[in-house]
């Protein structure tokens, strides 16, 4: 079963609080998202670490029920 847009912005959310979320279905099927998720949790971390902060927040569900995920991080301004 995908994981809808809701789903994904809580649980980025869970992790993120301060989270800023711009999600686009690419496909139209729930399985291949882009997001561009915007933190102050990412400010001195390496492009990695932030997708690893990203990615922490769905376990085992990413490459699973969370098919597909593109990450754009990006610092408050």
């Amino acid at each position: 079963m995908p994981m809808n847009a809701s789903e994904i912005e809580k649980r980025i959310k869970a992790a993120l609080p301060d989270a800023k979320i711009e999600l686009d279905d690419l496909a139209g099927d729930d399985n291949h998202w882009r997001a561009k998720i915007t933190s102050e949790a990412f400010r001195g971390k390496s492009r990695v670490q932030q997708h690893q902060l990203v990615n922490a927040a769905f376990g085992a569900d990413m490459g699973t029920t969370l098919h597909s995920l593109a990450i754009q991080t990006a610092l408050p301004e």
